[in-house]
């Protein structure tokens, strides 16, 4: 059955990236304008939730209701506080700034996993763009010191465009989308098992993403997980290959199901209403689309039923 799409709020006229459910409402990240709004499904209305929060993209919540998000314009991981304070992460991985983050997820010991690409036009305004990019492009860790200081490991040695970064339920496999919508790029969905010793071993391929006389068909880009551990993943756009599609995957890779999107260039999903079961859907122009009742519950690492709406 064909999802119905229903557009809450948009086009924004740019890029609609980071999407968290707080409890009760969905947060969505607003890049070019640095806010982070909140649509309240109860009265249908949107208000800014954190205000200058300097090109922030990827958001996710982790434990006591904080709020993780990438702030691309200053190449940092910032800690949203529920009192409205804000905190920064640590910056540096050997000694130099990492590149510019853009989506993360937040696993069950409060590791921070997220993907950095070297997007030199997220970085725009004031910050650290003097200190030049790494020379690679790699999912990174965010993680606790025995000080409770915050320390940074690289995590992949073999991405060169990452993109969404998703856990399995069971904390045993990290999923990334590898996003090279270049030609000579590699498009693929792939699926990292996470070691006991916390390191990754090496990936398989759940879906490789193709090319024809039009063109690549564009890799994913933001992906999250249900219950059952399927993949959802944006794909896709009009120019060439099957168009503007949002994918579920099992984790094998077996394609279960797609769905076209009514807009073009789909960038993040993530689930909200949990008893309803919906789906939100972001695009590059700035749409928000709700799908309701799609038959499956997402799965969400942290227990947000005691988190408070982080409205202004």
């Amino acid at each position: 059955m064909a999802w119905a799409f229903e557009l809450v709020h948009g086009p924004l006229g740019g890029p609609i990236g980071g999407l968290a459910w707080d409890g009760s409402g969905m947060l969505f990240s607003d890049i070019n304008n640095s806010v982070i709004l909140r649509w309240d499904p109860q009265s249908n209305s949107v208000i800014p939730a954190r205000k200058y929060t300097n090109r922030t993209n990827g958001i996710a919540f982790g434990a006591n209701g904080v709020l993780y998000g990438c702030q691309s314009g200053s190449r940092r991981i910032v800690r949203f506080m529920p009192d409205r304070s804000a905190t920064v992460t640590a910056t540096r991985l050997a000694g130099r700034v990492h590149n510019n983050p853009y989506f993360l997820t937040v696993d069950r010991q409060e590791r921070i996993w997220f993907s950095d690409p070297n997007h030199s036009s997220l970085a725009v305004g004031p910050g650290p763009q003097r200190f030049p990019p790494l020379e690679h492009q790699s999912v990174l860790r965010l993680s606790r010191g025995p000080r409770t200081d915050w320390h940074i490991e690289r995590m992949t040695f073999d991405t060169s465009a990452p993109a969404g970064v998703a856990i399995s339920p069971d904390q045993k496999t990290l999923y990334v989308a590898e996003s090279g919508n270049q030609p000579g790029g590699v498009r693929e969905l792939r699926a990292y098992p996470i070691e006991d010793d916390g390191t990754l071993g090496a990936h398989i391929v759940l879906h490789t993403f193709g090319a024809d006389r039009r063109g690549i068909h564009r890799g994913a880009e933001g992906i999250c997980v249900d219950a059952e551990g399927n993949i959802i993943a944006c794909a896709g756009w009009r120019r060439s290959g099957p168009g503007p599609l949002v994918y579920v995957f099992s984790p094998a890779g077996a394609v279960l199901e797609t769905h076209a999107v009514p807009a073009d260039l789909p960038l993040n999903c993530a689930f909200g209403d949990d008893r309803l079961g919906s789906l939100y859907v972001s695009t590059a122009a700035g749409h928000l689309f709700r799908i309701q009742s799609i038959g499956r519950k997402g799965y969400m690492p942290t227990n947000l039923s005691d988190i408070a709406p982080t409205n202004s």
